[in-house]
Protein backbone atom coordinates (compact mmCIF):
# COMPACT_ATOMS: atom_id res chain seq x y z
CA UNK A 1 0.00 0.00 0.00
CA UNK A 2 1.19 3.12 -0.88
CA UNK A 3 -0.53 6.43 0.37
CA UNK A 4 1.52 9.42 -0.95
CA UNK A 5 0.65 10.53 -4.73
CA UNK A 6 2.81 9.59 -7.41
CA UNK A 7 3.86 12.31 -9.67
CA UNK A 8 3.33 11.58 -13.20
CA UNK A 9 4.82 14.64 -15.00
CA UNK A 10 2.49 17.70 -16.90
CA UNK A 11 3.32 18.82 -20.41
CA UNK A 12 0.11 21.55 -20.87
CA UNK A 13 -0.01 24.75 -20.93
CA UNK A 14 1.13 26.28 -17.08
CA UNK A 15 -2.47 28.00 -17.24
CA UNK A 16 -3.85 24.34 -16.98
CA UNK A 17 -2.08 23.60 -13.65
CA UNK A 18 -3.67 26.70 -11.86
CA UNK A 19 -7.04 26.33 -9.13
CA UNK A 20 -10.03 27.63 -10.95
CA UNK A 21 -10.46 30.33 -8.13
CA UNK A 22 -6.79 31.80 -9.35
CA UNK A 23 -8.01 32.05 -12.84
CA UNK A 24 -11.09 33.50 -12.22
CA UNK A 25 -9.02 35.69 -10.00
CA UNK A 26 -7.07 36.46 -13.08
CA UNK A 27 -9.75 37.16 -15.36
CA UNK A 28 -11.80 39.49 -12.83
CA UNK A 29 -8.49 41.65 -12.88
CA UNK A 30 -7.71 41.51 -16.60
CA UNK A 31 -4.45 39.39 -16.14
CA UNK A 32 -5.82 36.66 -18.81
CA UNK A 33 -8.70 36.64 -21.07
CA UNK A 34 -10.95 34.23 -21.76
CA UNK A 35 -9.90 33.49 -25.29
CA UNK A 36 -6.70 32.66 -24.07
CA UNK A 37 -7.89 30.14 -21.49
CA UNK A 38 -9.77 28.62 -24.27
CA UNK A 39 -7.01 27.87 -26.57
CA UNK A 40 -5.26 26.46 -23.00
CA UNK A 41 -8.42 24.43 -22.89
CA UNK A 42 -8.39 23.24 -26.50
CA UNK A 43 -4.63 22.76 -26.81
CA UNK A 44 -4.58 20.08 -23.91
CA UNK A 45 -7.52 18.35 -25.28
CA UNK A 46 -5.48 17.74 -28.05
CA UNK A 47 -2.80 16.46 -26.60
CA UNK A 48 -4.60 13.87 -24.35
CA UNK A 49 -7.85 12.96 -26.42
CA UNK A 50 -6.56 10.33 -28.40
CA UNK A 51 -5.06 8.83 -24.89
CA UNK A 52 -8.13 9.34 -22.25
CA UNK A 53 -10.93 9.85 -24.49
CA UNK A 54 -12.45 12.40 -22.33
CA UNK A 55 -13.65 15.21 -23.38
CA UNK A 56 -16.28 13.92 -26.80
CA UNK A 57 -17.67 17.01 -27.69
CA UNK A 58 -16.35 20.14 -29.06
CA UNK A 59 -18.58 23.26 -30.99
CA UNK A 60 -15.46 25.89 -31.00
CA UNK A 61 -17.66 28.26 -32.76
CA UNK A 62 -20.14 28.09 -30.33
CA UNK A 63 -17.06 28.92 -27.48
CA UNK A 64 -16.20 31.26 -29.73
CA UNK A 65 -19.09 32.96 -30.14
CA UNK A 66 -19.90 33.02 -26.59
CA UNK A 67 -16.79 34.80 -25.42
CA UNK A 68 -18.54 37.24 -27.01
CA UNK A 69 -21.88 37.33 -25.56
CA UNK A 70 -19.86 37.36 -22.00
CA UNK A 71 -22.65 38.84 -19.33
CA UNK A 72 -20.57 41.35 -17.75
CA UNK A 73 -22.45 40.83 -14.48
CA UNK A 74 -20.21 43.12 -12.19
CA UNK A 75 -21.40 45.96 -14.23
CA UNK A 76 -24.92 44.55 -14.09
CA UNK A 77 -26.04 42.98 -10.74
CA UNK A 78 -22.54 43.43 -8.73
CA UNK A 79 -20.26 40.72 -8.51
CA UNK A 80 -22.20 37.68 -7.71
CA UNK A 81 -19.82 34.74 -5.72
CA UNK A 82 -19.93 32.46 -8.35
CA UNK A 83 -19.66 34.62 -11.06
CA UNK A 84 -16.93 32.71 -12.83
CA UNK A 85 -15.92 35.80 -15.62
CA UNK A 86 -15.35 33.36 -18.39
CA UNK A 87 -13.60 30.25 -17.10
CA UNK A 88 -13.78 27.62 -19.71
CA UNK A 89 -16.04 24.38 -18.53
CA UNK A 90 -16.86 21.25 -18.91
CA UNK A 91 -20.20 19.69 -19.16
CA UNK A 92 -21.24 16.24 -19.32
CA UNK A 93 -23.08 14.43 -22.40
CA UNK A 94 -26.22 14.17 -20.25
CA UNK A 95 -27.62 17.64 -20.02
CA UNK A 96 -28.68 20.03 -22.57
CA UNK A 97 -26.97 22.85 -24.26
CA UNK A 98 -28.27 25.06 -26.83
CA UNK A 99 -27.61 24.32 -30.31
CA UNK A 100 -24.36 21.87 -29.31
CA UNK A 101 -24.56 18.17 -30.23
CA UNK A 102 -25.82 16.26 -27.16
CA UNK A 103 -25.67 12.25 -27.55
CA UNK A 104 -26.43 11.11 -23.77
CA UNK A 105 -24.28 8.03 -25.16
CA UNK A 106 -26.83 7.02 -27.18
CA UNK A 107 -26.76 5.51 -31.15
CA UNK A 108 -30.15 6.63 -31.19
CA UNK A 109 -29.07 10.55 -30.50
CA UNK A 110 -25.74 10.79 -32.34
CA UNK A 111 -26.01 13.63 -34.27
CA UNK A 112 -28.89 15.32 -32.08
CA UNK A 113 -28.70 18.79 -31.73
CA UNK A 114 -30.42 20.37 -28.25
CA UNK A 115 -32.99 23.29 -29.29
CA UNK A 116 -32.41 24.65 -26.27
CA UNK A 117 -30.38 24.78 -22.57
CA UNK A 118 -31.01 23.03 -19.30
CA UNK A 119 -31.38 25.57 -16.78
CA UNK A 120 -28.45 24.88 -14.71
CA UNK A 121 -26.47 25.78 -18.21
CA UNK A 122 -28.31 29.11 -18.72
CA UNK A 123 -27.34 29.72 -14.71
CA UNK A 124 -23.83 28.91 -15.51
CA UNK A 125 -23.16 30.70 -18.67
CA UNK A 126 -25.09 33.69 -17.20
CA UNK A 127 -22.77 33.16 -14.92
CA UNK A 128 -19.71 33.21 -16.47
CA UNK A 129 -18.76 30.00 -17.84
CA UNK A 130 -17.27 29.24 -21.26
CA UNK A 131 -18.68 25.76 -22.43
CA UNK A 132 -15.23 24.25 -23.67
CA UNK A 133 -16.47 20.92 -24.36
CA UNK A 134 -18.83 18.25 -23.44
CA UNK A 135 -17.44 14.93 -21.22
CA UNK A 136 -18.64 11.13 -21.77
CA UNK A 137 -20.75 9.31 -20.35
CA UNK A 138 -21.96 5.60 -20.52
CA UNK A 139 -25.52 5.46 -21.78
CA UNK A 140 -27.94 7.62 -20.38
CA UNK A 141 -25.84 7.72 -17.44
CA UNK A 142 -26.21 4.05 -16.20
CA UNK A 143 -23.18 2.79 -15.37
CA UNK A 144 -19.71 2.55 -13.45
CA UNK A 145 -17.89 2.40 -16.11
CA UNK A 146 -17.58 4.83 -18.90
CA UNK A 147 -18.04 4.05 -22.60
CA UNK A 148 -21.05 3.65 -24.93
CA UNK A 149 -21.30 3.34 -28.86
CA UNK A 150 -20.80 6.79 -29.89
CA UNK A 151 -17.74 7.78 -28.21
CA UNK A 152 -16.07 3.88 -27.27
CA UNK A 153 -14.53 3.84 -23.92
CA UNK A 154 -12.74 7.45 -21.32
CA UNK A 155 -9.56 5.54 -19.87
CA UNK A 156 -8.17 6.50 -16.76
CA UNK A 157 -5.34 9.27 -16.36
CA UNK A 158 -3.20 6.91 -13.88
CA UNK A 159 -3.08 3.89 -15.94
CA UNK A 160 -5.10 4.05 -19.24
CA UNK A 161 -5.84 0.36 -19.13
CA UNK A 162 -7.58 1.10 -16.78
CA UNK A 163 -11.69 2.38 -16.51
CA UNK A 164 -12.37 5.71 -15.17
CA UNK A 165 -15.71 5.09 -13.27
CA UNK A 166 -18.72 6.20 -14.20
CA UNK A 167 -20.84 7.83 -15.70
CA UNK A 168 -18.93 11.26 -14.73
CA UNK A 169 -16.00 9.34 -15.98
CA UNK A 170 -15.17 11.80 -19.14
CA UNK A 171 -15.71 14.57 -16.37
CA UNK A 172 -13.33 13.41 -14.05
CA UNK A 173 -10.71 13.12 -16.50
CA UNK A 174 -10.68 15.63 -18.31
CA UNK A 175 -9.65 17.71 -14.65
CA UNK A 176 -7.25 15.05 -13.85
CA UNK A 177 -5.29 15.67 -17.61
CA UNK A 178 -6.04 19.51 -17.15
CA UNK A 179 -8.39 19.68 -19.58
CA UNK A 180 -10.65 22.09 -17.95
CA UNK A 181 -10.64 23.96 -14.51
CA UNK A 182 -14.24 22.64 -13.63
CA UNK A 183 -16.13 20.26 -14.57
CA UNK A 184 -20.32 19.25 -14.39
CA UNK A 185 -21.03 15.85 -13.53
CA UNK A 186 -24.25 14.40 -12.14
CA UNK A 187 -24.88 10.93 -9.90
CA UNK A 188 -27.61 8.33 -9.48
CA UNK A 189 -25.42 5.56 -8.09
CA UNK A 190 -22.11 7.47 -7.32
CA UNK A 191 -21.71 8.77 -10.63
CA UNK A 192 -19.84 11.96 -9.63
CA UNK A 193 -18.66 10.38 -6.53
CA UNK A 194 -17.07 7.03 -8.31
CA UNK A 195 -15.06 8.68 -11.12
CA UNK A 196 -13.74 11.43 -8.81
CA UNK A 197 -12.05 8.71 -6.73
CA UNK A 198 -11.04 6.19 -9.66
CA UNK A 199 -9.33 9.69 -10.75
CA UNK A 200 -8.10 11.66 -8.13
CA UNK A 201 -10.59 14.50 -7.92
CA UNK A 202 -13.09 15.91 -5.98
CA UNK A 203 -17.02 15.18 -7.06
CA UNK A 204 -19.98 16.32 -5.10
CA UNK A 205 -23.53 14.81 -4.56
CA UNK A 206 -25.77 17.82 -3.54
CA UNK A 207 -28.89 17.67 -1.95
CA UNK A 208 -31.65 17.31 -4.55
CA UNK A 209 -32.28 21.24 -6.21
CA UNK A 210 -29.17 22.19 -5.09
CA UNK A 211 -27.57 22.44 -8.12
CA UNK A 212 -30.14 22.74 -10.27
CA UNK A 213 -32.61 19.42 -11.08
CA UNK A 214 -34.04 16.68 -13.43
CA UNK A 215 -35.08 17.83 -16.70
CA UNK A 216 -38.13 19.68 -16.64
CA UNK A 217 -40.75 16.96 -17.85
CA UNK A 218 -39.04 14.49 -14.79
CA UNK A 219 -38.55 17.40 -12.26
CA UNK A 220 -40.24 15.24 -9.25
CA UNK A 221 -37.20 12.43 -10.06
CA UNK A 222 -35.01 13.40 -7.66
CA UNK A 223 -32.93 10.17 -6.97
CA UNK A 224 -30.07 11.49 -9.89
CA UNK A 225 -28.53 15.04 -9.25
CA UNK A 226 -26.24 17.34 -10.64
CA UNK A 227 -23.31 18.36 -8.81
CA UNK A 228 -19.69 20.11 -9.36
CA UNK A 229 -16.31 18.28 -9.38
CA UNK A 230 -13.32 19.85 -9.32
CA UNK A 231 -9.39 19.21 -8.46
CA UNK A 232 -9.37 20.52 -4.93
CA UNK A 233 -12.65 21.58 -2.22
CA UNK A 234 -11.87 25.56 -2.54
CA UNK A 235 -12.39 25.34 -6.84
CA UNK A 236 -15.20 22.84 -5.99
CA UNK A 237 -17.05 25.26 -3.30
CA UNK A 238 -16.67 28.13 -6.62
CA UNK A 239 -18.85 25.47 -8.52
CA UNK A 240 -21.33 25.11 -6.80
CA UNK A 241 -21.55 28.63 -5.83
CA UNK A 242 -22.01 29.13 -9.41
CA UNK A 243 -24.40 26.03 -9.78
CA UNK A 244 -26.71 27.08 -7.23
CA UNK A 245 -29.84 28.72 -6.82
CA UNK A 246 -33.77 28.62 -7.20
CA UNK A 247 -35.18 28.63 -10.65
CA UNK A 248 -38.96 27.89 -10.91
CA UNK A 249 -38.30 25.08 -13.65
CA UNK A 250 -36.89 23.12 -11.15
CA UNK A 251 -39.73 22.30 -8.76
CA UNK A 252 -37.57 21.39 -6.39
CA UNK A 253 -34.79 23.56 -6.61
CA UNK A 254 -33.31 25.13 -3.46
CA UNK A 255 -32.99 28.77 -3.12
CA UNK A 256 -28.71 30.20 -2.78
CA UNK A 257 -27.94 30.10 0.94
CA UNK A 258 -27.06 33.24 2.63
CA UNK A 259 -23.31 32.64 3.12
CA UNK A 260 -22.29 31.56 -0.18
CA UNK A 261 -20.20 27.90 -0.11
CA UNK A 262 -16.48 29.73 -0.64
CA UNK A 263 -17.56 31.80 2.64
CA UNK A 264 -17.98 28.88 4.68
CA UNK A 265 -14.42 28.08 3.97
CA UNK A 266 -13.14 30.87 5.17
CA UNK A 267 -14.84 31.01 8.57
CA UNK A 268 -12.83 28.67 11.22
CA UNK A 269 -13.87 25.29 11.20
CA UNK A 270 -14.15 24.66 15.21
CA UNK A 271 -13.93 21.11 16.59
CA UNK A 272 -14.43 18.63 13.45
CA UNK A 273 -16.15 15.02 14.59
CA UNK A 274 -15.88 12.08 12.18
CA UNK A 275 -17.54 9.07 12.49
CA UNK A 276 -15.71 6.37 10.23
CA UNK A 277 -16.28 3.50 9.20
CA UNK A 278 -13.87 0.86 6.75
CA UNK A 279 -16.84 -1.47 5.15
CA UNK A 280 -20.14 0.78 6.44
CA UNK A 281 -20.79 -1.91 9.76
CA UNK A 282 -20.21 -4.67 7.12
CA UNK A 283 -23.04 -3.58 4.53
CA UNK A 284 -20.26 -4.19 1.54
CA UNK A 285 -16.90 -5.76 0.77
CA UNK A 286 -13.63 -3.43 1.05
CA UNK A 287 -10.30 -5.15 -0.63
CA UNK A 288 -7.29 -4.78 1.73
CA UNK A 289 -5.56 -2.13 -0.01
CA UNK A 290 -8.72 0.13 0.16
CA UNK A 291 -9.18 -0.60 3.82
CA UNK A 292 -5.64 0.05 4.47
CA UNK A 293 -5.49 3.48 2.44
CA UNK A 294 -8.54 4.81 4.15
CA UNK A 295 -7.61 3.74 7.87
CA UNK A 296 -4.11 5.26 6.55
CA UNK A 297 -5.91 8.30 6.04
CA UNK A 298 -8.09 8.54 9.18
CA UNK A 299 -5.12 8.26 11.06
CA UNK A 300 -3.29 11.48 9.26
CA UNK A 301 -6.45 13.23 9.62
CA UNK A 302 -6.95 12.73 13.54
CA UNK A 303 -5.49 15.17 15.54
CA UNK A 304 -5.75 18.63 17.31
CA UNK A 305 -9.69 19.96 16.45
CA UNK A 306 -10.28 16.55 14.73
CA UNK A 307 -11.88 13.46 16.40
CA UNK A 308 -12.22 10.30 14.40
CA UNK A 309 -14.49 7.28 16.17
CA UNK A 310 -15.23 4.18 14.68
CA UNK A 311 -18.96 4.63 14.09
CA UNK A 312 -22.01 3.74 12.27
CA UNK A 313 -25.63 3.31 11.78
CA UNK A 314 -27.94 0.97 12.00
CA UNK A 315 -29.47 1.45 8.47
CA UNK A 316 -31.90 -1.64 8.03
CA UNK A 317 -33.36 -2.22 4.81
CA UNK A 318 -31.13 0.19 2.56
CA UNK A 319 -30.05 -1.87 -0.04
CA UNK A 320 -33.63 -3.10 -0.98
CA UNK A 321 -34.68 1.14 -0.34
CA UNK A 322 -32.16 2.20 -2.44
CA UNK A 323 -32.29 -0.37 -5.80
CA UNK A 324 -35.94 0.21 -5.32
CA UNK A 325 -36.34 3.78 -5.55
CA UNK A 326 -33.61 3.47 -8.39
CA UNK A 327 -35.81 1.21 -10.23
CA UNK A 328 -38.30 3.68 -9.90
CA UNK A 329 -36.08 5.81 -11.83
CA UNK A 330 -35.44 4.24 -14.58
CA UNK A 331 -39.07 3.18 -14.75
CA UNK A 332 -40.36 6.70 -14.96
CA UNK A 333 -37.12 8.28 -16.91
CA UNK A 334 -35.58 5.91 -19.50
CA UNK A 335 -38.79 3.25 -19.61
CA UNK A 336 -40.36 6.80 -20.78
CA UNK A 337 -38.06 7.38 -23.89
CA UNK A 338 -39.52 6.52 -27.69
CA UNK A 339 -38.85 3.11 -29.55
CA UNK A 340 -36.24 3.67 -31.44
CA UNK A 341 -34.25 5.07 -28.80
CA UNK A 342 -35.01 2.38 -26.16
CA UNK A 343 -34.14 -0.38 -29.60
CA UNK A 344 -30.11 0.93 -28.95
CA UNK A 345 -29.93 -0.01 -24.81
CA UNK A 346 -27.20 -2.07 -24.15
CA UNK A 347 -28.34 -5.06 -21.84
CA UNK A 348 -27.87 -3.85 -18.71
CA UNK A 349 -29.96 -0.88 -18.93
CA UNK A 350 -32.72 -3.18 -20.42
CA UNK A 351 -32.47 -4.50 -17.38
CA UNK A 352 -32.62 -1.47 -15.10
CA UNK A 353 -35.46 -0.65 -17.10
CA UNK A 354 -37.51 -3.74 -16.86
CA UNK A 355 -36.52 -4.08 -13.15
CA UNK A 356 -38.10 -0.55 -12.40
CA UNK A 357 -40.96 -1.98 -14.89
CA UNK A 358 -41.37 -4.89 -12.61
CA UNK A 359 -41.73 -3.24 -9.20
CA UNK A 360 -45.20 -4.07 -7.44
CA UNK A 361 -47.27 -1.08 -5.51
CA UNK A 362 -45.98 -2.77 -2.43
CA UNK A 363 -42.04 -2.10 -3.32
CA UNK A 364 -42.92 0.91 -4.08
CA UNK A 365 -44.90 2.35 -0.99
CA UNK A 366 -42.03 0.00 1.42
CA UNK A 367 -39.17 1.87 -0.15
CA UNK A 368 -40.83 5.21 0.53
CA UNK A 369 -41.56 4.41 4.10
CA UNK A 370 -38.15 2.81 4.57
CA UNK A 371 -36.06 5.92 3.13
CA UNK A 372 -37.79 8.11 5.60
CA UNK A 373 -36.79 5.43 8.74
CA UNK A 374 -33.14 5.71 7.01
CA UNK A 375 -33.37 9.61 6.50
CA UNK A 376 -34.19 9.96 10.37
CA UNK A 377 -31.31 6.82 11.28
CA UNK A 378 -28.96 9.33 9.58
CA UNK A 379 -30.00 12.38 10.68
CA UNK A 380 -30.01 11.63 14.59
CA UNK A 381 -26.68 9.77 14.29
CA UNK A 382 -25.32 13.03 12.32
CA UNK A 383 -26.00 15.12 15.71
CA UNK A 384 -23.09 14.03 16.91
CA UNK A 385 -20.50 13.70 14.26
CA UNK A 386 -19.89 16.36 11.41
CA UNK A 387 -20.31 13.66 8.67
CA UNK A 388 -19.78 9.70 8.35
CA UNK A 389 -16.67 8.83 6.33
CA UNK A 390 -16.55 5.56 4.31
CA UNK A 391 -14.75 4.59 0.68
CA UNK A 392 -16.06 5.11 -2.19
CA UNK A 393 -16.12 1.52 -3.58
CA UNK A 394 -14.89 -1.41 -2.37
CA UNK A 395 -12.06 -1.65 -4.95
CA UNK A 396 -9.56 -0.25 -7.34
CA UNK A 397 -10.44 0.67 -11.08
CA UNK A 398 -10.58 -2.22 -13.00
CA UNK A 399 -9.69 -3.46 -17.02
CA UNK A 400 -11.20 -0.63 -19.21
CA UNK A 401 -12.66 -3.34 -21.21
CA UNK A 402 -14.46 -4.67 -17.76
CA UNK A 403 -17.87 -3.47 -17.31
CA UNK A 404 -18.16 -3.92 -13.72
CA UNK A 405 -16.20 -6.48 -10.97
CA UNK A 406 -17.01 -9.92 -11.35
CA UNK A 407 -16.20 -9.89 -7.89
CA UNK A 408 -15.09 -7.68 -4.75
CA UNK A 409 -12.93 -9.02 -1.63
CA UNK A 410 -13.63 -12.37 -3.26
CA UNK A 411 -17.77 -11.57 -3.00
CA UNK A 412 -19.27 -12.53 -6.01
CA UNK A 413 -20.86 -9.62 -8.19
CA UNK A 414 -24.03 -10.46 -9.25
CA UNK A 415 -25.14 -7.03 -11.51
CA UNK A 416 -23.55 -3.79 -12.10
CA UNK A 417 -25.15 -1.58 -9.61
CA UNK A 418 -24.45 -4.23 -6.53
CA UNK A 419 -20.41 -3.25 -6.80
CA UNK A 420 -21.36 0.14 -5.80
CA UNK A 421 -23.04 -0.42 -2.50
CA UNK A 422 -21.54 2.54 -0.94
CA UNK A 423 -23.00 5.03 -3.34
CA UNK A 424 -26.76 3.86 -1.72
CA UNK A 425 -26.89 5.86 1.38
CA UNK A 426 -26.32 9.72 0.42
CA UNK A 427 -29.55 9.31 -2.77
CA UNK A 428 -31.47 6.95 -0.33
CA UNK A 429 -31.79 9.57 2.68
CA UNK A 430 -31.03 12.90 0.21
CA UNK A 431 -28.10 13.78 1.97
CA UNK A 432 -24.93 15.30 0.36
CA UNK A 433 -21.73 13.30 -0.37
CA UNK A 434 -18.31 14.41 -1.49
CA UNK A 435 -15.80 12.05 -3.15
CA UNK A 436 -11.98 12.94 -2.36
CA UNK A 437 -8.64 11.77 -2.44
CA UNK A 438 -7.30 9.57 0.56
CA UNK A 439 -4.36 7.88 -0.70
CA UNK A 440 -2.87 5.47 -3.73
CA UNK A 441 -2.20 2.18 -3.85
CA UNK A 442 0.89 0.29 -4.62
CA UNK A 443 0.27 0.14 -8.22
CA UNK A 444 -0.27 3.48 -8.25
CA UNK A 445 -4.02 4.36 -8.29
CA UNK A 446 -6.19 6.66 -6.85
CA UNK A 447 -8.44 5.61 -3.77
CA UNK A 448 -11.21 7.91 -2.31
CA UNK A 449 -12.80 9.02 0.62
CA UNK A 450 -16.72 9.47 1.21
CA UNK A 451 -17.89 12.32 3.18
CA UNK A 452 -21.61 12.29 3.97
CA UNK A 453 -22.85 15.15 5.82
CA UNK A 454 -26.11 16.51 7.77
CA UNK A 455 -29.58 17.38 5.49
CA UNK A 456 -28.83 20.19 3.51
CA UNK A 457 -25.08 20.37 5.32
CA UNK A 458 -23.10 21.48 2.24
CA UNK A 459 -21.03 24.15 4.02
CA UNK A 460 -20.43 22.16 6.62
CA UNK A 461 -19.77 19.28 4.63
CA UNK A 462 -17.21 21.22 2.58
CA UNK A 463 -15.41 22.73 5.92
CA UNK A 464 -14.83 18.90 6.50
CA UNK A 465 -13.49 18.20 3.48
CA UNK A 466 -11.27 21.30 3.51
CA UNK A 467 -9.41 20.18 7.20
CA UNK A 468 -9.34 16.74 5.63
CA UNK A 469 -7.64 17.78 2.29
CA UNK A 470 -4.93 19.62 4.14
CA UNK A 471 -3.94 17.12 6.95
CA UNK A 472 -3.58 14.75 4.12
CA UNK A 473 -1.84 17.41 1.66
CA UNK A 474 -1.29 15.12 -1.61
CA UNK A 475 -1.51 17.78 -4.26
CA UNK A 476 -3.85 18.01 -7.04
CA UNK A 477 -2.21 18.77 -9.75
CA UNK A 478 -3.26 17.56 -13.47
CA UNK A 479 -0.80 14.62 -14.81
CA UNK A 480 -0.31 13.38 -18.57
CA UNK A 481 -2.40 10.00 -19.13
CA UNK A 482 0.16 6.85 -17.72
CA UNK A 483 -0.21 5.00 -21.18
CA UNK A 484 -0.12 1.65 -20.32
Amino acid sequence: MESQRPSPPFSGPELCTLPARTVVAMLKAGEVSPSELLEAAWQRMDQVETAVNATVIRDDPRARAALARLPDWAAQNGEHRGWLAGLPVGIKDLIAVAGMRGTAGSAALAEFVAPESDALIERLEARGAIIAGKTNTPEFGAGGNTFNAVFGATRNPWDTGRNAGGSSGGAAVSLATGEVWLSHGSDLAGSLRTPAAFCGVIGLRPSPGRAGGAPVDTGFAFEAVQGPMARDIRDTALFLDAMAGYDARHPLSIAEPAVGFQAALDQPPGPIRIAFSEDQGGFAPVEAPIRAVSRSAMQAVSGEGVTVEEACPDLPGLAETYTTLRGMHYASVTARLPDHVRAHFKPTLVENTAHGLSLTPEQIFDAQRQRTVLYHAMRTFLQGYDVLAIPVTGIAPGPVEQEYPPFVDGQPVNDYVEWLRFSFLAPTTTLPALSMPAGFTAEGLPVGLQLIGPPRGEARLLQVALAVEERLALGCSPIDPVVR
